[in-house]
């Protein structure tokens, strides 16, 4: 829980089940966070080794975050996460 219990973590992880995502893109996909949230939450996945970053050679730079190997084994908590909130909206 110390590594995935803050409100933004989870669904930064989510979103990059299904692979890498530019920083922009994922930004986009997490209504609410401000750039300062979304920054503070990824730098402290990247430091726990949760997600990797890409830095693209390229004029404006692009970065990409994937998950890492030990971020993608927390795929069956996240999914199991979503269902439950997907369940818990019905009632």
């Amino acid at each position: 829980m110390n590594l995935i219990g803050t409100k933004w973590k989870p669904l930064v992880l989510f979103h990059l089940l299904e692979g890498g995502l530019r920083s922009g893109v994922l930004q986009k996909k997490i209504p609410g966070i401000s750039n300062k949230m979304f920054t503070q939450t990824i730098r402290q996945l990247e430091h726990d080794g949760l997600i990797s970053r890409k830095v693209f050679p390229v004029v404006p730079p692009k970065v990409e975050y994937s998950l890492t190997y030990r971020g993608a084994s927390l795929e069956p908590i996240l999914r199991s996460l979503d269902a439950w909130g997907l369940e818990d909206c019905k009632h």
